[in-house]
């Protein structure tokens, strides 16, 4: 018995760039940020304790959003009448309300830094998916 398989489409593989993007922007600022500048970098949940933010948790973080942005676009060039504007729309919200964490538990620069990292990844989803 032969398998075969297709080969990715190009929207496929233009969508899987820009997650792999998406993971790469923060993890470029948390790299400056904490190995090279030497900051200690922690985030504070809402109603939870300062965790450090390491590479992981960075990649995870954007990982997790850009799969989830692209499920749901795909969802929603099945369903929606008008899927790119639902999916801007759904995407900034989100971004919005991630914004969140950052302004409510974090101070100064660590709180510059967590939302330039939230904006690089909604910004390179919103741009590229």
């Amino acid at each position: 018995m032969t398998t075969t398989t297709r080969p990715p489409s190009r929207t496929a593989a233009r969508r899987a760039t820009a997650v792999v993007l998406a993971v790469l922007a923060p993890l470029a600022i948390w790299a400056v940020a904490v190995p090279v500048a030497g900051l200690d970098l922690t985030a504070t949940p809402i109603g939870g304790t300062a965790t450090p933010v390491g590479a992981l948790a960075v990649v995870a973080g954007a990982l997790c959003a850009g799969l989830s942005g692209w499920a749901l676009l795909a969802v929603l060039e099945r369903r929606a009448a008008r899927p790119r504007r639902a999916w801007t729309v759904i995407a900034l919200v989100v971004l919005a309300l991630s914004l969140a964490t950052p302004l409510m538990g974090a101070t100064g620069t660590e709180m510059l830094i967590l939302l330039s990292m939230h904006l690089a990844v909604g910004a390179v989803l919103i741009a590229l998916l």
